[in-house]
């Protein structure tokens, strides 16, 4: 449960959102001080379910083959085989293409060897590299749960963005997932709070308030 000074400023956030002829998201801008982000060591890297779900549809491509690839079929935007992997790995403008509008790739831990061959050098420099499917894991519960999950990648730069919501959410529903962004943030960072300078939530055109 949030505190209520972040359902506060949600709540704000949303009320001041000029009206708009489409769906806005939800986003949190945090600025990070006292850390050196040259050292990759420093920087915040996580994958992080939120609670109240992301409110926006999230793209999930699944890398896989037999029965694994039929289950993923049922709940992955697109599957692909080892064969389509090998042709996309020789067209590197729909390889890009691919990892411009796909949030997360899932694969099986066999086919990572070659999606590093074949996709390397598109997926890695954006943060995209397949999450590894081993034989035990539930490919359904997997990309359900991946969903519900947002990246909060820094790189070197101390202000980043991530999504935390969508407009027609509730700020009580919004508020739960910043706080879990929050937490996180905080017993990740090297000196914890004292590396977090301020925090803002704004929807997509509407004016910034300040969290914390």
């Amino acid at each position: 449960m949030a505190d209520n000074e972040i359902e506060q400023a949600v709540s704000r956030a949303l009320e001041d959102a000029p009206e708009r002829n489409f769906r806005e998201t939800v986003d949190l801008a945090i600025n990070l001080r006292d850390l050196d982000l040259n050292d990759p060591s420093n920087r915040v890297d996580e994958s992080i379910v939120l609670p109240s779900g992301t409110g926006q549809e999230t793209q999930i491509i699944v890398f896989a083959e037999g029965e694994t690839a039929l289950r993923a079929e049922d709940v992955a935007d697109d599957v692909l085989s080892g064969d389509e992997l090998e042709e996309l790995g020789g067209d590197d403008d729909a390889a890009k293409d691919l990892a411009g509008k796909t949030d997360f790739f899932i694969a099986e831990a066999s086919m990572m060897q070659d999606i590093g061959r074949y996709l390397g050098t598109v997926l890695g420099p954006r943060g995209k590299m397949p999450t590894p499917l081993q034989p035990d894991d539930d490919v359904v519960e997997t990309v359900n749960r991946m969903k519900n999950t947002v990246q909060l990648r820094s790189g070197d730069r101390r202000t980043f963005h991530t999504r935390v919501g969508a407009e027609d959410m509730s700020a009580e529903d919004i508020s739960d997932n910043i706080d879990v962004i929050v937490r996180r943030l905080h017993s990740n960072l090297e000196k914890g709070p004292l590396n977090v300078d301020t925090i803002f939530v704004k929807t997509t055109m509407g004016p910034s308030v300040e969290v914390a």
